[in-house]
Parts: structure tokens; sequence; C-alpha cells
């Protein structure tokens, strides 16, 4: 029996995922490892827990598919960590991930060395702290002993590729969030790696998406038990990963995600560039084809923080009924008429990305009043992370990329109220995946292509992903929320210097 192994390397844990030719999943195993955080605002892993957590979930999809052959093998993982090798391949210092935010100095560096307009221009994304770049920069400044002994950078689906195959290579769904390379060019920038005294030898070989990057190695097959010479393929950063398995690969398709977080991701036939920087874009994992993507930081994230803190009721009861809370939520909410008993609410708990990149902001509950009780308070949180999203879309279409075929992932789209309240503020009907294989599939989907066994990605996505259930827009709801998310956007525009003096206050 011919498989195809995806591998998404996670923040919390690896999820290993099986799938036959036709896409149904055979075998899923996820390993979880810890985070630490060595002072406030700094998020570090070590790199040989992920190792650990893929070759163990490896072995556990192979014991339950005894007699599989994997014909390809594709990587997906969380992007722009910083992983530093020495010469003889060993780790040099604790990967610096995603959510780290140690960086600011560094991001007022890269102003300085290159200008925020020309950084905008080649890397198509304003200057990040979280991306990968200023974290280089950071090591160089606080650790110049480790940045002397290092002999290649990589991130965390790469370093994987590494354990797999022992070549150091990239891809360009994932590079394109270093801000380090040109992404209308699809290559490393040496404008960026010059201007910003970065060693362009210690970057890795850069590839599609599909292409085939290395095999296994025989070290990998007896630490594994996968045969040598399986093909890897450059796989894709998560977002960009979770795209294919949803087919989302085409101009005009886009896919919601609401976890902690919440992304909007939409494809386009050619590269848009935000130059106020309110979104991220990058290159598809499709040759010839961009994408550009929001970020929420914090959207399910708000509505754990009010069943945490508010609704202990709901939990309690669910609880004692066997009954997940955010369903009572749920029920809570579709009780409270549009617009929450005119309560609004910003969901800035962890400050903000898209499409205000303002680290400053803090959530707001706007018109409280005597008469509020628990159900307006989850109604104006679920909105207000879905007037988030369709902040970020309107950003979208303002750049010319449609988003006029939504699909809704993560948490968030167990909710049919969330996702109803999604297509009626889009004004485009929504739908769920038919399967939940997401990153991982898209993933395997990739290695497929790269093996020869589908003629591309698109036709692989054609055959193997279907959608489970669309929810059209409704124009009579769509007019009754447009007044509360026209107030909604003056909101931030009106607190902004207010968020910055708060943050001031010792």
């Amino acid at each position: 029996m011919k498989t195809l192994l995806g591998i998404d390397v996670g923040t919390s844990g690896t999820k290993t995922a099986l799938f036959g030719l036709d896409g149904a999943l055979i075998a899923s195993h996820t390993d979880e490892y810890p985070m630490a955080q060595p002072q406030n605002g700094w998020a570090e892993q070590d790199p040989a827990d992920w190792w650990r957590a893929a070759a163990n979930g490896i072995r556990a999809v192979l014991a339950e598919a005894d007699g599989a052959e994997v014909a390809g093998i594709g990587l997906s993982g969380q992007m722009h960590g910083l992983v530093m090798l020495g010469k003889d391949g060993g780790v040099l210092r604790p990967s610096i991930i995603w959510c780290d935010q140690r960086t600011e100095a560094e991001t007022e560096d890269m102003d300085r060395l290159v200008g925020r307009q020309r950084i905008i221009e080649i890397t198509a994304n304003a200057p990040m702290t979280g991306f990968t770049a200023a974290k280089i920069l950071w090591v160089k400044k606080h650790e110049p002993e480790i940045y002397e002994k290092c002999a290649h950078i990589l991130l965390p689906k790469d370093y994987i590729r590494y354990k797999l195959t022992g070549e150091f290579a990239t891809e360009v769904s994932d590079a394109s969030g270093m801000q380090l390379m040109d992404v209308p060019k699809r290559g490393w920038s040496a404008e960026m790696t010059g201007k910003l005294g970065i060693d362009r030898a210690l970057l890795a070989k850069m590839h599609e998406s599909q292409d085939v990057t290395g095999v296994t190695s025989s070290l990998c097959a007896r630490l594994t038990g996968l045969a040598a010479g399986i093909p890897v393929v450059g796989g894709a950063g998560d977002n960009p990963a979770a795209a294919v398995g949803t087919g989302v690969v085409a101009q005009g398709r886009a896919f919601t995600t609401i976890g902690s977080s919440a992304v909007v991701y939409a494809v386009s036939d050619e590269v848009r560039i935000d130059l106020k920087g309110r979104v991220h874009a990058l290159c598809a994992s499709v040759p010839g084809k961009w994408t550009v993507m929001s970020c929420t930081q914090g959207a399910g994230l708000s509505l754990q923080w009010l069943r945490n803190n508010v609704c202990t009721e709901e939990t309690r009861e669910g609880e004692a009924v066997g009954l997940d809370p955010y369903i009572l939520m749920d029920r809570l909410a579709e009780a409270a008429p549009i617009g929450a008993g005119r309560l609004l609410f910003l969901p800035y708990l962890m400050g903000e990305r898209s499409p205000h990149p303002d680290p400053d902001c803090r959530g707001v509950f706007f018109g409280l009043s005597g008469v509020h009780k628990r159900a307006n308070l989850v109604r104006a949180v679920m909105e207000g992370v879905a007037f988030s999203q369709l902040e970020c879309v309107e950003v979208f279409r303002e750049m010319g990329v449609p988003a006029n075929d939504m699909v809704i992932t993560g948490g968030g789209a167990k909710s049919r109220l969330w996702r109803q309240m999604l297509a009626d503020l889009y004004g485009c009907p929504v739908s769920v995946p038919a399967s939940d294989g997401g990153a991982a599939l898209g993933a395997a989907i990739l290695a497929g292509a790269g093996a020869g066994v589908f003629g591309g990605i698109e036709e692989a996505c054609g055959q193997l992903v279907g959608k489970g259930g669309t929810l059209a827009p409704d124009a009579g709801r769509g007019k009754a929320y447009a007044p509360y998310f026209e107030l909604y956007k003056k909101l931030y525009l009106s607190l902004k210097d207010d968020f910055k003096a708060l943050g001031g206050i010792a």
C-alpha cells in the first residue's frame, strides 16, 4: 500500500500523519513538548524536542500501518523560528521561535540600515519582531560567540529535513517569513543580507515547495523505521501548508483560521504588497503564485479568556453534563442580538499584528452598561473577532486580492454561529473542509506532487480536498452589522495614543 507522510512541527507539538493516495487518513500521532520563557516576552524551544517528536511520530504511524510503503514525505511547521547549527550540524542554542518579542531594537536597526519602505518592497513585509532576520541580528549583537560558531541557519521544519536527509535546504513559502528574501523574485536578497551584515553562506538552498530536496538517509532509516531513499520535498510553512490542505491554491480562494490567534490567507496570481505594512505577503506553495496573510493575535484566546474569567457557570455546567462549555457559550451568544446590545469588543489582549501592528494596544469592551449580561459579553467577543477578520479582508480587497470563496478552519470553525457571522460579514459563502488534515495533509499533498504521484498541486487538491458544508451570506444581517463594524474601526484610531500612554505608566 503506497502512502504519503506529512510532518507538521507545531508550537505545542509535532503531528505526524500518514495518508493514502486518496487523501484518507491512515494513522496520526502527536508528540508534545515544552516552550521555555527565560525572560518576559521571550519564547524558545529545543530543536532536539522537535526531532524526538517527529521520530516518535514516524515510528508510531508506521506501526499502525504495517506494510505501508511511503512514496514521499512533506514537511510543515511553525514559521519564523531561528535554528543555528555549527559546522558539525549540532544545535548551538535553543531556537528563538515565532512569538518571541525580544527584538524591538533589532527591527529599529533594520529600519536604519535598509529603510522601512525598502524592506517592504523587497521582503513584502514591514520589519517584524517575530520574523527571523531580527532574531539573527539579536544573536549577532548579544551572543557574538554563538554567531561566530554558526555555519547553518534553518527554520524549524527545515531542521527536521536535515535530520531526515542530511541536507540544508528550505523553500519559498517558509523562507518568505525570514525577511531575508526577495519575495517578488522568489530568492534570497543580496541587498538584505548585505546591508544587515548576515553571511549569505549561512542560509539554506532555496527550493519551491514541491521540489525534492533530498532523500531519507540510512541513519534516519535506523532511527525511525522508514526506508532509506524516500523523497523529501520542500514542504511549506504552517499556514501555506494548511492552504494546500484546504484546497486554497488558486486566486479567489481563501481561508480563515480561528484558533488562539486568527489568520486570513488568500492566494494571488501576482505579488501584492501592502506598503502600509498592515498585512503580510508571502510566496505561495504553488509555483508562480503568492499569498496575502493577516494575523489577529487574540482571537480564540479572547473567547478562552472570557470562558476562564466570566463564564464560570457555563464551565461548571459543561463539566456536570459532559458538554464543551463553548457550546453553552454559543447558545448564550445566539440569544443576544446583532451588535450584542450596543456592545463592542476590541480583541487586542496580546497587542495586535494585523491590520494594526501595535504591541501596545489592549482589549476593550466599549459601551458596557448595567443592562448587559454574559450573553452580551460572549456575543460581543465573537463579533469583535469577526470584525477584526473583516477589517483584514477589506485590506486584501483594497490590494486587489479577491476573497470570494472562504474556508473556515480551526477550533472556532466548530461554532456554526461564528461561521455564519463571517459569511454575513464577508458577503461570500464560507465552508468547512471535509477533513481536518490541515497542514499535515497539505505537506503530504506536496510530497505526492514532488514524488510524481500527482500531476501537480492543484490537480491533487482537486482530487483529494472537499468541502464538508457551506453557509451562504445573509444580506440583511450583513446590513445590520455594518454600523457596528464602522464604529469598531474608528475605536482603534481613537484609542491608539491612549494605549501607548497606558503602556508607559510605571
